[in-house]
């Protein structure tokens, strides 16, 4: 039988509950996510790695980081990382300068998430500023996506040098559309050639770069009836044939508005998630269910297990090997020992 565990999952607080220990462990459990609520200082959050990876070591252990708005730690040596913009609009008076903060950018952010153990930030924001998106906003780099792409590109060699993979977002592009896809179904009306002329470009060009891409929950209705997370034309025909993609696909958030109706209909979660994985998904992600007993995770779990049996959908080896991939290659250094390399410092005062 093959192995595939796509299941992103997350947990209520600051250290793991036998229940934590019992969803992680499932079969289909690949990783966690972490967000603010799982924070209480460093110590904690090093000794809640270390209690995660003590369950399976391959498990890969994420966070929503980006800078700006987007940060989930803050606070005990963390670093305030500027919004995305402000490296765009650093580019507007110095483009060079810019692509090197970017780089320090991202190498600080790879850096401290990798001295507590964490492997992987979904970053970067690859949507471009349209100036029309509350939720995206100050996300983007910028409205070129040349810009967004060599910013990006950037930031992603930063994380690479401090031993962490990348994941662009939001696939093929969420800055066009006003409308949040957390609260409600985001629908871009442009055609394919439009798009692919300008928002998912930038995944086009980092076609050798990047190793992991998160799709929108949007409807783009003159390519495809469903989101793109949901569409093996998107995920399977454009991402992987026609721009190549050879890295991971992870689903945005299974909970979010823009998750729970598909072709019109309310589907459980573990529908979603099947629907997902047969559309192209490597992994699929379900955030904040862990609150008040987590009963909407067992029942992801247990149904996808059911759906897996029922043939609605087939256990990818090639999508575990994305996974695993995605794992740091080497174990990182201790929080100290960054506070004094060089290359840190060196980063710390290129920050825009």
């Amino acid at each position: 039988m093959s192995i595939h565990r796509p299941v992103i999952l997350d947990i209520a607080g600051v250290a793991l509950s036998a229940d934590d220990r019992r969803r992680l462990a499932h079969p289909l459990t690949g990783g966690l996510i972490l967000f603010g609520r799982n924070w209480q200082d460093r110590r904690q959050l090093t000794e809640l790695v270390a209690e995660v990876k003590a369950v399976r070591d391959d498990l890969l252990v994420c966070v929503d980081h980006e800078g700006g708005r987007v940060q989930r730690f803050r606070t005990d040596g963390f670093t305030h990382l500027p919004p995305m913009r402000a490296l765009g609009e650093l580019w507007m008076r110095d483009a060079l300068t810019a692509t090197d903060a970017a780089t320090a950018a991202g190498y600080v952010l790879g850096a401290e998430l990798r001295a507590c153990g964490v492997d992987l930030s979904f970053t970067p924001v690859l949507d471009l500023d349209h100036g029309q998106s509350d939720v995206i906003g100050d996300r983007a780099f910028h409205r070129d996506a040349r810009v967004a792409t060599l910013l990006a590109k950037s930031l992603m060699h930063g994380l690479l040098l401090a031993g962490m993979a990348n994941c662009g977002k939001h696939f093929p592009g969420h800055g066009f559309v006003a409308a949040d896809s957390h609260t409600e179904m985001p629908v871009d009306k442009r055609s394919l050639k439009a798009i692919l002329a300008d928002d998912a470009r930038p995944y086009e060009w980092l076609s050798t770069s990047l190793a992991g891409v998160m799709p929108a929950h949007v409807i783009y209705p003159k390519v495809d009836a469903l989101p793109a997370g949901f569409s093996p034309r998107w995920l399977k025909e454009i991402l992987r044939q026609q721009l190549a993609f050879q890295g991971a696909i992870f689903s945005d958030d299974l909970s979010m508005a823009g998750a729970r109706r598909i072709a019109g209909v309310e589907v459980a979660f573990a529908d979603a998630a099947a629907i997902a994985l047969s559309a192209g998904c490597d992994l699929v992600l379900l955030c904040n269910q862990s609150l008040h007993g987590g009963r909407a995770v067992d029942e992801l779990l247990d149904g996808l297990e059911r759906a897996q049996a029922q043939g609605l959908w087939q256990a990818d080896p090639d999508g575990e090997a994305r996974r695993l991939r995605l794992l740091p290659p080497a174990p990182p250094l201790a929080w100290d020992d960054l506070m004094h390399e060089p290359a840190y410092q060196h980063a710390l005062e290129r920050l825009p």
